[in-house]
């Protein structure tokens, strides 16, 4: 069983920064690609930025130079700092995992419950 913990979501004004971070725990053999999406009311869930194991990352084209992600893989940890944040970033930000749960076992992906962002003007 593995459990995705996100926090680090707010009300900020435009212009202020947020950093999420989210945990992944249970039986976790290892942990492929993380990521971060988000869904605003009304519009489907997207990416906002991946991470590989090695370090790889990319971004949505709306958050390139104003979001950074990392990842602690002791801790099994990925992190969103969130920069110069505008009011069309609000929506509900939820981390995924791409996991090995033993050595032989596919990979499957995980969800958290998802943090709150709110960026007024």
């Amino acid at each position: 069983q593995v459990q995705l913990v996100e926090s680090g979501g707010g009300l900020v004004q435009a212009g202020g920064s947020l950093r999420l971070s989210c945990a992944a725990s249970g039986t976790i053999f290892s942990i492929n690609s993380m990521g971060w999406y988000r869904q605003a009311p009304g519009n489907e869930r997207e990416l906002v930025a991946r991470i590989s194991s090695g370090g790889f990352t990319n971004y949505a084209d709306s958050v390139k130079g104003r979001f950074t992600i990392s990842r602690d893989n002791a801790k099994n940890t990925v992190y969103l700092q969130m920069n110069s944040l505008k009011p069309e970033d609000t929506a509900v930000y939820y981390c995924n995992a791409d996991i090995n749960t033993g050595r032989f076992i596919r990979s499957s992906g995980y969800w958290g419950q998802g943090t709150q962002v709110t960026v007024s003007s």
